[in-house]
């Protein structure tokens, strides 16, 4: 790989710390852990510095999911403190979720990065009309379903997580608001749910890249970026509970069009690029 001139060090730097603060921010507001931010931004960044194409992807979805471990920690403890997270629902998805991500974990080291971006586009979309058009007006039951029910849910949430490289709070806050659970309950309990996506996550992406360190970049284990995760996780991570705190103190429409609009341009941008 070439060098990169100090002055080009300098913006990277730059463009991965402002990434991290967009990103803390957005985990905190909307309960989410960032990947549909970092992603695209690490994939710009990676590409600068001449990572090979065949593992760029993956690398951005492994360094992702590894920022994401402490911000959505942070997040969760934020969201925990009001008591706003549902307790037993996040113990109930929590051996699923691990299920669904190993084999996620998998499966993305196989398929084309276009069906990444489709999958998590549709998702994306399918969640902002639900939040803008309907809001809490269309509820599937009053309560949530059985235990059975929600373990399987859980288990699609993280399959698509791994996939897609995100913490899982999109599908899993539409999920319980299609039951009437409350947008900050909801918003709250997916926090909960993105610790243990990224945490699972990170370690199959390491263990994946392994075979791939030699076209990786400098300080990498795997398929995860140490210089990405430390440049970006200490400012996204600080910045969460900036976020949680403005989600409490909004009303539940504000927060659920705010959610909408982020959720619609993200799934704009990347049906876009897949078409590319």
């Amino acid at each position: 790989m070439t060098a990169v001139p100090a002055g080009e060090l300098a913006m990277l730097a730059l463009a991965i710390t402002a990434g991290g603060v967009v990103t803390g921010l957005l985990a905190g507001l909307f309960g989410i852990g960032g990947g549909a931010v970092l992603v695209p931004v690490l994939f710009e960044i990676f590409r600068l510095v001449g990572v090979p194409d065949d593992v760029r992807f993956q690398l951005c979805i492994g360094t992702s999911l590894a920022v994401i471990v402490p911000t959505a920690w942070r997040s969760y403890r934020s969201h925990r403190i009001v008591g706003a997270a549902m307790q037993d629902v996040v113990r109930l998805w929590t051996v699923p979720v691990v299920l669904g991500v190993v084999a996620g974990s998998a499966l993305a080291l196989v398929a084309p990065s276009a069906l990444f971006k489709i999958v998590f586009g549709c998702t994306a979309g399918l969640t902002a009309c639900k939040m803008l058009f309907l809001g809490n007006r269309f509820v599937i039951a009053p309560t949530l379903p059985g235990r059975w029910a929600m373990r399987a849910v859980a288990a699609v949430i993280g399959l698509l997580s791994a996939l897609m490289g995100v913490g899982g709070g999109a599908m899993a806050t539409m999920m319980l608001t299609f039951y009437g659970t409350p947008i900050h309950a909801a918003v709250a309990t997916s926090a909960g749910l993105g610790v243990p996506i990224a945490v699972t996550g990170t370690i199959g992406y390491m263990l994946a890249g392994i075979p791939h360190m030699g076209e990786l970049p400098p300080l990498s284990i795997g398929y995860v970026s140490l210089v990405g995760f430390v440049l970006m996780a200490p400012v996204s991570t600080w910045t969460a509970r900036f976020g949680a705190v403005v989600a409490h103190r909004l009303s539940r429409r504000t927060l659920e069009i705010a959610f909408g609009l982020f959720l619609l341009m993200t799934a704009t941008r990347i049906l876009i690029s897949a078409m590319g």
